[in-house]
């Protein structure tokens, strides 16, 4: 038989938004009663998040600091004619640490873990076996809404988390590495050395189309992982994605398909970076600016998401151009050019870029100097987004 359960707060969505969510409004407000509902049986899925430390401001680290699971001190970048160390923090945060904190902090009847969602709405939410949720609010953060509705490439990986027989000997993460072929695209191999003899390897590309072909990844990965000299012992995890990367759109469009009046978190509200795909510097500063409310109203929590994140979208325009610059003004196998001289700018710019909070000077700085890409292609492609 249908029951009916009440809360105050029901998140529907465990993954990095909802879990994020989840742990702040349960360490500023103890006593509220918070739901977290999602059809998988674990938070987080099967995912691995990387952040820079300037993308996560100084008073919301709080969040983020049980979650982190490998530091480093400077990374590395390589292209064809420019290679450097940047010496700025970087972070990773499993999935199985996140799984871990959640049901840590929330109580067993909090966790509605393996339990599909029907439909939501500001204030309820239907489970597919017929209960129903009645809350005070309802925050959506299933992941994306119609992404149709806007003006998309995207950029889609494959990585493992290899197990080495033979101490690899590469202290630092390498962010980018881009002298290998340029395939479907901007491509670069991303590493992370997650021990001596544990590697994380993920093919990246920056391509037209979303289509994202396993097997001829992998053989990618095997070839690089050869050249560098790694001896595999075990691959001990594989995570595969693909990422929006906005070039334009309707935002309002876009927010009301998620549910026109339901307050939404992490892709389903847009809050990602234009042009890197990544949500979790946006996840961060959603959790903490509704830790920081009073009143958790559909109407209120409806409210506060949607302001976030319009105004996210307006002020990032400047990354929407550029992402329109990569993909419509630059051939594909020359798009890495654009990177190469990006990278040949301030660790201080570049660590603000990442956060999606360039100043005016930064902006004139990345778009002064020699273009990566003709002029007059760089400004058709820009009036052809626009028209």
């Amino acid at each position: 038989m249908a029951s009916t359960i009440s809360c105050d707060v029901a998140i529907v969505g465990a993954g990095l938004a909802g879990g994020m969510i989840a742990l702040a409004l349960k360490a500023r407000h103890p006593a509220l009663d918070v739901r977290l509902i999602d059809a998988a049986p674990v938070v987080g899925g099967n995912h691995l998040w990387s952040f820079f430390g300037s993308d996560v401001a100084q008073g919301d680290r709080w969040i983020v600091a049980p979650l982190v699971v490998h530091a480093w001190q400077g990374y590395d970048v390589r292209f064809p004619d420019h290679a450097r160390t940047i010496d700025a923090t970087y972070y990773s945060i499993e999935s199985e640490r996140l799984d871990r904190e959640v049901c840590r902090v929330l109580p067993p009847h909090a966790l509605m873990l393996g339990r599909k969602v029907s439909g939501a709405s500001p204030t309820a939410v239907v489970l597919a076996d017929g209960d129903r949720i009645e809350a005070t609010g309802v925050i959506d953060a299933r992941g994306p809404g119609d992404l149709s509705l806007l003006d998309l490439a995207w950029q889609k990986f494959l990585g493992r988390e290899l197990a080495l027989s033979v101490p690899h000997a590469s202290p630092r993460p390498m962010v980018m590495d881009a002298t290998i072929p340029q395939i479907d695209g901007y491509r670069f191999v991303y590493c992370l050395p997650f021990s001596a003899e544990r590697m994380f390897v993920e093919d990246t590309y920056y391509s037209d189309t979303p289509d994202l072909d396993i097997p001829v990844l992998g053989a990618r990965i095997d070839e690089y992982v050869a050249e560098r000299g790694w001896s595999v012992a075990n691959v001990e995890r594989e995570e595969s994605g693909v990422l929006p990367v906005a070039m334009g759109g309707d935002f309002e469009a876009y927010w009301r398909s998620g549910g026109a009046h339901v307050a939404k978190a992490g892709m389903r509200a847009g809050m990602f970076h234009p042009t890197t795909g990544y949500s979790l510097p946006d996840a961060v500063r959603t959790a903490a600016m509704l830790a920081d409310l009073s009143d958790f109203s559909g109407a209120t929590l409806h409210d506060a998401t949607h302001e976030m994140a319009r105004a996210t979208w307006q002020s990032r325009g400047f990354y929407r151009m550029l992402d329109t610059m990569l993909f419509r003004a630059a051939e594909p196998e020359e798009r890495y050019r654009i990177l190469e001289r990006f990278y040949r700018l301030s660790p201080a710019l570049i660590g603000r870029f990442y956060a999606g909070r360039s100043t005016m000077t930064d902006k004139a700085r990345v778009l002064t100097g020699k273009p990566p890409v003709p002029i007059s292609r760089a400004v058709r492609a820009i009036i052809g987004a626009r028209s």
